[in-house]
């Protein structure tokens, strides 16, 4: 099966609210926003503080995800209007498979919190993994952890043919590979701290970057959602914005800090080690050439490419140019 089998399956099952509620939210009275639990971001800060609700002068029901893959699919079935910090490979994944999204900012750049680790039982470095092949592996597919698992494994010429490749949830691949169920696992996150609690990595976050992979989220939404209500998103970007100018001060730690950690479901401690691995563009940067200028549709291109040759989507589309809309984000720059 297809990821875009699976995706389009994800959206026929998914049910995450109400009758009642989608169909306020469906109204656009009230709107619902996917995020990620232990997945530490400013943005929660104006989250708990209701900036958001002040800017756009409406109710937003916040709801936690597990995988980019299922925000898609909430998206698609229309109980999702906004996801923050959606990973690029399941944006990909879900655009290529015809869904019609779009990239509205640059969520967050990190590389250091997503990656594969590799059972301490094995005793494999990146001297020696190509022993990796013929071993059980988790990763949750479609996602930033997949596309960087794929990458990896092309770098130290594994066959993931070879692999058994077992889709799990982050969580789920931490528990697995504690239990000794597979002999890697990948993810982000808490549950990579998790994971590194049973083994190692094979390449840190800069050697990665060397080999091209970079790892960076996305705030997107329905491309209906982003024309009919570019004001409103312009206003929920600009938030978010100030909490990432807030942050990156070094200014406000004290005080957003617990703030931050509470509503990621962290203590203080993990929060700030997160954090310390996240960078947060300005919206001058995103608007620049190497992120929504052309950077982020060239790398999408790449993505894209990587997971046809792996059999793991049908096709690319010829261009990811029409899957970015910098329109609310230049607007959000202006205010």
């Amino acid at each position: 099966m297809t990821l875009t089998s699976k995706l389009m399956g994800a959206v026929a099952g998914l049910t995450l609210l109400s009758g009642a509620q989608a169909v306020l939210a469906d109204g656009h009275e009230e709107i619902t926003v996917a995020y990620f639990l232990e997945w530490p971001m400013p943005f929660q800060f104006a989250k708990v503080n209701g900036a958001y609700e002040e800017a756009m002068g409406k109710k937003i029901n916040w709801v936690s995800f597990d995988s980019g893959t299922a925000m898609s699919a909430a998206m698609a079935s229309g109980d999702v209007q906004i996801a923050v910090s959606q990973g690029v490979p399941p944006f990909v994944v879900a655009t290529s498979g015809g869904q019609d999204l779009q990239i509205v900012d640059v969520a967050v750049s990190y590389s250091e919190n997503d990656n594969c680790v590799v059972n301490s039982s094995l005793e494999i470095d990146k001297s020696s993994a190509g022993e990796l092949a013929g071993k059980k592996v988790a990763v949750p597919l479609g996602t930033a952890a997949h596309y960087g698992f794929l990458k990896q494994m092309g770098h130290f010429g594994v066959d993931v043919g070879s692999m058994s490749v077992v889709d799990m949830a982050p969580a789920e691949g931490a528990a697995a590979l504690s239990q000794g169920a597979v002999d890697m696992a990948c993810g982000w996150g808490g549950a990579l701290r998790r994971m590194k609690e049973s083994g190692n990595v094979l390449l840190t976050g800069a050697e990665k970057e060397e080999l091209g992979i970079l790892v960076f989220d996305v705030t997107s939404a329905p491309a209906s959602y982003v024309s009919e209500n570019s004001d409103d998103l312009a206003k929920f970007l600009k938030v978010t914005a100030d909490a990432n100018a807030m942050w990156n001060s070094g200014e406000n730690t004290a005080e957003m800090l617990p703030v931050i950690a509470k509503d990621a479901g962290m203590d203080e401690a993990a929060t700030k080690e997160t954090l310390d691995g996240f960078v947060f563009p300005s919206l001058e940067d995103q608007l620049g050439d190497k992120w929504l200028g052309g950077g982020s549709q060239e790398f999408m291109g790449g993505v894209a490419q990587v997971f046809v040759q792996a059999g793991s989507i049908d096709g690319a589309l010829d261009s990811y140019a029409g899957t970015v809309n910098t329109g609310p984000l230049e607007s959000a720059n202006g205010m």
